[in-house]
C-alpha cells in the first residue's frame, strides 16, 4: 500500500481543531469553569521577577517553546522502527485525548494554587507523603531530563560554527528585548517583536557566511566548552528576572520554530512525499535494531512529547502559571500549544519514514548492526555528498531526521541546489528547539528545590530571595552539567522515556484529585481515562525494560553497572508511581460519596469559556 504525506498532515490538522473547539471547550467551561474575574498569581503576588503578568502571545510563545524540547523531534524518528501509522495513530489520539488535557488541567490547578508545582500541588489535594515522593521522583527525573537534553544541545552544536553563532545571537537579541518591551517602551511587544524577528533572520542568513569566514574558529567548539557556556546560560537565565532574558529570548525562538513548522507543513502539502517506510514493519514484535521491544508498549514511551509528557506538568506548574494574566488565557497557551506540539511530531515521523528503510536504518543503526539486517541503501552515498557529511550510523534520530526536512526543503521549486543549507539550517533547528528547555527547565527545578528547602528553613522557599535563588540554580546546574560532562548521562538515557511517561501519570492523578475537589466529580473521566492507560503502558514497559533488557546487562562484562543503575532507577520510578496512585485512590473513595452533592455551576461561571 502506497502513503503519501498530504492526506496525513491535512487530516491531523482537522482533527486537532476540531477537538479544540469541542472537546477542549467543554473542558474548559464545565470542568475548570475558568473564570477573569479570579485574580491570577501574577498579580495576587506579584514580586518584578518571577510572578509577573504577561502578555497572552508572549507567554504562549514562552510556554510553547518551553515544552518543546528533543521529544516531539527525536520520539518519533525512531519509533518510525515500527512503521508510519502505530506512530500517526498514537501522536493523533494522545496528544487530543491525553496531552493537551494534562497540560491543561495542571495549569489551572498550579493557578488556583498560587502557581506552586506539581509535587506542591500533590501535597495539598493528595497528602504530604504524596508530596514528598512526587518532590523526589520530579526533581530525580528532571536532572536526568535536563541532562539528556543538554548532551543532546552539545551534540547538535560541537564543531558546528553556523549553529554555535546563530543560538548564541539568540541571547543579546533577547536581553534587548526583554529592556525594550519592559523598560524602554513599555508595552510595544509588536515593535520589539519585529525587530527580534528581523535581528534572528538576519543572525540565521550571516550563520552560514561565519561558517566560512576567518571568525570559524572562534565559533567551532568542543563539546566540553559547549556544555560549559550551555551550563552558565541556565544558571544566569535561572536567577534573572524572567522578563528580561528567559521569556523573550524562548518567545523569540517561537518564532522561528512555528515559522520552520509551517514552512515544513507548507512544503508536505506542496510537495507530497511518498512515504518509504511501510504502515507497519516486521519490528512490531519485538527485535528492533533501534528500539529492543516490540510496539506495545514500547512506542508509548518512545513518543512521549508529541502525545504526552510529564515534562510539560513541570512548565504547566512551573514559570507559566507564574505570569498568566487571567484564567481564560490557560485554555489558548494550554490546550493550542500542546496541539501544535503533536503536530510537529507528526511532521518529524513524515519526515523520517520518506527516506527509504535502508537509508533510515543506515543512520540510526550502527554500521556493524546494520550489515546483519540484510537491508541495502538506496540513495544514502547521494545524500552525504548533497550536505557534505558521512551519514551512516549516525545514530540519535537527530541526523535522520534533518536529512528528512532536508530532502522535503530541497524538492520545493527553486531548492534543489540547497540541500546542504537545509541540513545545516535543520540542525540547527533542532539544538534550539532544545535549548529552550533547559532554561525554563533548569527555573522549574530551582522552584522545587526552594519549595523543599522551605520545610526546613521558611525563607529559601521565597523565589524573590537572591541567596536561596543562586544556592538552588547553582544545584541543579551542577546535578545535570556533571552528567553531560562526565558523559555518564549515557547509561540512564534509555530510562527518560520511562521516566517522563511515568511523571505524566502521575500528573494526571493529581489532576483527576483536582477535579474531584474542584466538586466535578462527573467530569473526572477526562483525566482518570488517559491515566489508567499511560500508566497501564508505562508500568509495563518498565518492567519489560527491567526483565528483558537491564537485566541481561547486568550478566554482560562492562556494563553490570550500567544494568544495575537502570534497574535500580527504574523500581524506584515505579514504585513512587504506585504509591502516588494507591495513596490517590485511597482518598477519592472518600471524597466521591461527598461529591454527589457537588455545587452547580453558576451562569456566570459557565460563560467564561
Amino acid at each position: 500500500m502506497t502513503i503519501h504525506a498530504m492526506p496525513l498532515v491535512v487530516g491531523a490538522l482537522c482533527v486537532m481543531v476540531i477537538f479544540y473547539r469541542y472537546y477542549h471547550g467543554f473542558i474548559a467551561a464545565k470542568v475548570a469553569v475558568l473564570d477573569d474575574s479570579r485574580k491570577t498569581p501574577a498579580y495576587t503576588m506579584y514580586d518584578g521577577q518571577n510572578y509577573f503578568p504577561t502578555n497572552k502571545w508572549v507567554l504562549f510563545g514562552h510556554h510553547f517553546a518551553a515544552i518543546t524540547g528533543a521529544g516531539p523531534l527525536i520520539g518519533p524518528v525512531l519509533a518510525a522502527q515500527f512503521g508510519v501509522l502505530p506512530g500517526y495513530l498514537w501522536i493523533l489520539i494522545g496528544v487530543v485525548l491525553a496531552g493537551a488535557v494534562h497540560d491543561f488541567i495542571i495549569f489551572v490547578a498550579s493557578v488556583r494554587h498560587g502557581g506552586k508545582s506539581l509535587a506542591e500541588i500533590a501535597k495539598t489535594e493528595i497528602s504530604p507523603l504524596s508530596g514528598i515522593i512526587a518532590s523526589i521522583a520530579v526533581l530525580f527525573i528532571l536532572v536526568v531530563a535536563l541532562a539528556g537534553l543538554g548532551l543532546a544541545v552539545v551534540n547538535a552544536l560541537a564543531e558546528s560554527s553556523w549553529g554555535v553563532f546563530t543560538i548564541g545571537c539568540t541571547v543579546p537579541i533577547a536581553f534587548f528585548m526583554g529592556l525594550y518591551m519592559y523598560r524602554f517602551r513599555k508595552g510595544r511587544i509588536v515593535e520589539a517583536t519585529a525587530i527580534g524577528v528581523v535581528l534572528l533572520i538576519l543572525a540565521v542568513y550571516f550563520g552560514k557566511d561565519i561558517a566560512h569566514s576567518s571568525l570559524a574558529p572562534y565559533f567551532t567548539l568542543p563539546k566540553t566548552k559547549i556544555t560549559l557556556f550551555i551550563l552558565i546560560y541556565g544558571f544566569v537565565a535561572s536567577i534573572l528576572p524572567v522578563w528580561l532574558l528567559l521569556c523573550p529570548r524562548d518567545y523569540l525562538s517561537s518564532f522561528m520554530k512555528i515559522g520552520t513548522i509551517v514552512f515544513l507543513a507548507a512544503g508536505i502539502i506542496i510537495v507530497n512525499p511518498e512515504l518509504k517506510m511501510p504502515a507497519v514493519t516486521e519490528f512490531i514484535k519485538g527485535g528492533g535494531p533501534i528500539i529492543p521491544g516490540a510496539l506495545f508498549p514500547f512506542t508509548f514511551i518512545t513518543i512521549a512529547c508529541g502525545a504526552i509528557s510529564g515534562f510539560h506538568a513541570l512548565v504547566a506548574s512551573g514559570t507559566s502559571p507564574k505570569m498568566v494574566s487571567k484564567e481564560s488565557d490557560i485554555k489558548t497557551i494550554g490546550f493550542v500549544a500542546m496541539l501544535i506540539e503533536g503536530f510537529i511530531a507528526i511532521l518529524a515521523l513524515i519526515a523520517a519514514t520518506a527516506l527509504f528503510p535502508g537509508d533510515y536504518f543506515a543512520i540510526n543503526v550502527p554500521g556493524p548492526l546494520f550489515e546483519t539486517l540484510g537491508l541495502s541503501t538506496v540513495n544514502l552515498d547521494h545524500l552525504s555528498a548533497q550536505v557534505g557529511e558521512t551519514l551512516n550510523g549516525r545514530t540519535g534520530g537527530a541526523v535522520s531526521l534533518a536529512v528528512g526536512m532536508a530532502q522535503i526543503f530541497t524538492a520545493l521549486p527553486g531548492m534543489s541546489h540547497l540541500m546542504d543549507y537545509w541540513y545545516h539550517f535543520a540542525i540547527m533547528f533542532e539544538a534550539l528547539f532544545i535549548l529552550t528547555t533547559i532554561d525554563t527547565g533548569t527555573r522549574v527545578a530551582r522552584f522545587m528545590i526552594q519549595e523543599f528547602g522551605g520545610r526546613f528553613y521558611k525563607p529559601f522557599e521565597r523565589v524573590d530571595h537572591l541567596p536561596s535563588a543562586v544556592i538552588s540554580s547553582a544545584l541543579i546546574s551542577a546535578a545535570w552539567g556533571y552528567f553531560v560532562l562526565t558523559g555518564s548521562i549515557s547509561t540512564i538515557w534509555p530510562m527518560f522515556g520511562t521516566a517522563n511517561q511515568l511523571l505524566a501519570g502521575i500528573a494526571l492523578c493529581v489532576g483527576t484529585t483536582f477535579i474531584i475537589k474542584l466538586g466535578r466529580a462527573k467530569y473526572m473521566w477526562v483525566t482518570l481515562v488517559p491515566m489508567a492507560f499511560v500508566m497501564a503502558t508505562t508500568l509495563t514497559a518498565a518492567w519489560l525494560n527491567i526483565t528483558k533488557n537491564f537485566l541481561p546487562l547486568t550478566r554482560k562484562e562492562g556494563s553490570a553497572v550500567q544494568g544495575y543503575v537502570n534497574i535500580i532507577f527504574t523500581a524506584v520510578m515505579m514504585i513512587c508511581a504506585v504509591i502516588i496512585i494507591i495513596d490517590s485512590i485511597r482518598l477519592w473513595t472518600k471524597a466521591l460519596p461527598a461529591e454527589k452533592n457537588e455545587a452547580p455551576v453558576s451562569k456566570k461561571e459557565a460563560a467564561h469559556d
